[in-house]
């Protein structure tokens, strides 16, 4: 639906639309009544305010706004978020020590196991890989999809690019997996979440790289949703007279809209099981690491999370807990944490009480998602998000509803945690170069470092013009996943720092 102009002059502007061929001027047309009806069951009536300032195109628009919008549906999303909203909130306790698998109690052999087994379901055609990507770049001082990004490593490639050129090459070695890799590859389909403002965008990049590699039939973009803004007192927030205020619907929208858009039925046609969800910003992310997949198939459980290690009490990270005497598995927003529960010690392992930060990097069962999107839907509660709101009033304190990816998780009858080592899975991108961390410098060193290391376990040899800590290589995707099949290229070879490793 295009916007219409704005208003402008609009007692004149209307005397001009609204006036007979005889010159004499008539009052505008009321709203459809049946629309303002419906409107005043949900005490939003207000939204017609300034009817008879807008010009006949805005009234359209307006009206169209209305009649888009599900308005039963809108309204229990309210009220149940509303009513929940500042409720007292069951106990917290630690995660059992049974529910996680830590880098030190895993051995050789339980990761050999996991790899064969991910490989295994991956080339049965088992695996979905979800991506969450409806974010701009905002704080990245650029207004492209994040997924876009370019964090300066010596190829130059995207996060984008990062991600699909891993799933090529886990496409590959899952083949070789098979009878020595003869048959033809077994292609793992890849689902795209934009949202309204970076969607035309995210599918041009693709066009524009060639899908990176990919075929562009499994490749799948869809939208997140957008919820109207609405003031203190559940009222819609009106960001022009003709026009509501709204907001992404948070990561966690991802559930209902793959509902809607019938993609959990799409994947079930297509023999998925599984599937893989994480976050676009991150620039070491596993897509579908086949040792998380093995772990989460051989635990027989209905989700999982990857998880890093706090590394101090007052870090800004959500924490998985468990809610209430034996409940399930959830995460805990940093804000919520207690300081003193924050600080508390395990005596008998020495680590932190709540120590296992989410990084939003997760493993579902297609039919656990089905429960979860129906389940949400059913209880409509969202987070409410207190934020200054572009309205006719200027800038008006009002609230966002949002749902968080990690809302799933009190509905699994099973969560299991894998500890990952934050150098080597874990690179965040989300705030300028100049800010104190989680910036696109930051990613690349780490990304350097890890590849650094890879490159001399295999045998290779570095130089260097600046200091090793500020540079390192890049091995490309294509040519190593996790730092395997790197001998052959690099034993006894010398590589000057920063370069990038291909074939």
């Amino acid at each position: 639906m295009s916007e219409p102009a704005t208003i402008e002059n609009n007692n004149h502007h209307n005397n001009n639309n609204n006036s007979s061929s005889n010159g004499s001027s008539s009052p505008p047309p009321p709203p459809p009544q049946a629309l303002v009806e419906r409107l005043k069951d949900y005490g939003q009536e207000d939204a017609f305010a300034f009817w008879d300032q807008l010009s006949s195109h805005q009234q359209n628009f307006l009206v169209q706004e209305f009649e888009s919008l599900d308005l039963p549906r809108i309204d229990r999303m309210i009220r149940c978020s509303f009513q929940s909203h500042g409720l007292p909130a069951a106990a917290i306790e630690p995660v059992p020590e049974s529910s996680v698998s830590t880098v030190e109690d895993r051995t050789l052999e339980d990761r050999e196991k996991w790899w064969k087994m991910g490989l295994k379901a991956i080339s049965d055609g088992k695996l979905a890989i979800l991506l969450l990507s409806g974010g701009q770049g905002t704080r990245l001082g650029s207004s492209a999809p994040k997924g876009c990004f370019n964090i300066g490593l010596p190829s130059g490639k995207s996060l984008f690019q990062l991600q699909a050129e891993r799933i090529l090459c886990l496409q590959r070695l899952a083949t070789q997996s098979i009878n020595e890799g003869s048959g033809n590859v077994v292609p793992i389909h890849w689902y795209i979440m934009t949202s309204p403002f970076t969607d035309k965008a995210t599918r041009d990049f693709f066009k524009q790289h060639k899908y990176f590699g990919l075929d562009a039939d499994q490749v799948t973009f869809f939208s997140q949703g957008t919820i109207p803004c609405v003031s203190r007192d559940g009222r819609f927030i009106m960001e022009t007279p003709y026009q509501v205020a709204k907001a992404p619907d948070g990561n966690g929208g991802v559930y209902s809209a793959l509902k809607y858009s019938r993609l959990l039925e799409d994947m079930s046609s297509r023999g998925v099981k599984y599937v893989d969800c994480y976050g676009v910003d991150n620039a070491l992310v596993r897509v579908g690491d086949p040792t998380f997949l093995g772990y989460f198939i051989d635990k027989g459980v209905a989700s999982a999370a990857k998880v890093v290690r706090k590394a101090y009490p007052q870090e800004k990270v959500g924490v998985f807990v468990r809610r209430g005497k034996g409940g399930p598995v959830t995460v805990v927003e940093y804000s919520e944490l207690d300081q003193s529960l924050a600080s508390e010690i395990n005596q008998g392992t020495g680590r932190l009480r709540y120590c296992w930060s989410n990084v939003c990097l997760h493993m579902f069962t297609l039919d656990f998602l089905n429960q979860v999107a129906n389940g949400l839907e059913k209880d409509s509660i969202y987070h409410l998000a207190e934020k200054k709101i572009p309205s006719i009033h200027g800038q008006t304190l009002g609230y966002k509803l949002e749902q968080f990816i990690f809302d799933a998780f009190p509905y699994a009858p099973s969560t299991a945690l894998f500890e990952v080592l934050r150098e080597e899975e874990f690179a965040p991108v989300k705030n300028a170069n100049g800010s104190n961390f989680d910036t696109p410098d930051s990613a690349r060193l780490l990304v350097l470092r890890l590849h650094t290391r890879w490159v001399v376990a295999a045998g290779g040899f570095l130089t260097h013009s600046v200091p090793l800590y500020s540079t390192g290589v890049e091995v490309s995707p294509l040519v190593s996943y996790a730092g395997e099949n790197l001998e052959a290229i690099c034993r006894g070879r010398t590589f000057h720092a920063p370069c990038e490793i291909t074939y």
